[in-house]
């Protein structure tokens, strides 16, 4: 074998392994669906759409939560997490304990939820810096209060998943994994939105700096935009594949820290073949297209 013959055998595989699919499940927020739809109907539809599982809210009335359970059954989509309802509301760091009381409650219905529908993860929003609350409040605040739920989400089996957002903290991904890292704790983990480190940084970083802290992803994009009434340029979010993520990065990154676990897109709800468009979306993403 020649040495060109020798590179472009390389050159081939790389090729190949490149245009694989990430071994990733495709998943769709449950309020993506359309709301006049029975529970029924919308899990068959997101199936029909091309997603393999759901994520659900918050759900406090009991016959709803057992309908939502029936519906996951009877489709085969399975629900893999639950969206915490109550941490902006009623933030963990708050310095008022009937606040962070309330919070509590409402992320124990979250647990339950998770537990009844076979989810192994609840998202959290762990914190919410602002006027009243200090950066430093926030973070320890918050890190006690989830360390009183860590024996619950054990007995569980129910992942705390810590998210980052918008709300001035965790804005490093160097400060996000020493969050996690300091609970010392397989039931703390992360869930990494793709779309919300824009703004300050670059997903790929965070995804492989963050590793196998990543216990779930949210997909969406996005975009600086000029607004022609503010004259000046707003962040936005938009559709999959149409802001400034690199998706092919972001996908590199995956693959590179081995992720095979679930993605979630987080996007404005629409009918079937606005649904099928995003599905087909996220299958190029995967992909590497």
């Amino acid at each position: 074998m020649t040495r060109r013959t020798f590179l472009a055998g390389c050159s081939l595989t790389l090729s190949s392994r490149a245009a694989e699919r990430l071994p990733i499940h495709k998943a769709v927020l449950f309020s993506m669906l359309p709301a006049q739809m029975s529970i029924q109907d919308r899990f068959q539809l997101a199936r029909d759409a091309g997603f393999e599982q759901i994520e659900c809210g918050t759900m406090d009335d009991a016959h709803q939560a057992e309908e939502i359970l029936a519906a996951s059954k009877q489709t085969g989509v399975r629900i893999h997490s639950v969206m915490n309802r109550d941490h902006w509301k009623y933030p963990l760091s708050a310095a008022d304990p009937e606040i962070v009381a309330k919070s509590i409650e409402g992320l124990k219905t979250s647990f339950r939820n998770a537990s009844l529908w076979g989810a192994d993860t609840v998202l959290l929003v762990p914190a919410v810096v602002n006027a009243e609350t200090s950066y430093q409040q926030a973070w320890d605040r918050s890190q006690t209060q989830i360390r009183k739920m860590i024996p619950l989400a054990e007995e569980l089996k129910v992942i705390v998943a810590v998210e980052e957002v918008w709300n001035k903290f965790l804005l490093s991904p160097l400060e996000f994994a020493r969050y996690i890292d300091s609970f010392q704790s397989p039931w703390v983990r992360a869930y990494f939105d793709v779309g919300n480190v824009v703004i300050s940084g670059y997903p790929q970083d965070w995804i492989r700096t963050l590793g196998k802290r990543i216990v779930k992803l949210h997909l969406k994009d996005f975009t600086f935009r000029q607004d022609p009434n503010l004259k000046k340029r707003v962040a936005d979010f938009v559709m999959l594949r149409e802001g400034e993520i690199n998706w092919k990065e972001v996908r590199r990154a995956l693959a590179d820290i081995g992720y095979h676990g679930s993605a979630t897109v987080e996007l404005p709800g629409g009918d079937k073949a606005y649904l099928e468009d995003v599905s087909r979306r996220v299958d190029l993403i995967l992909s590497g297209q």
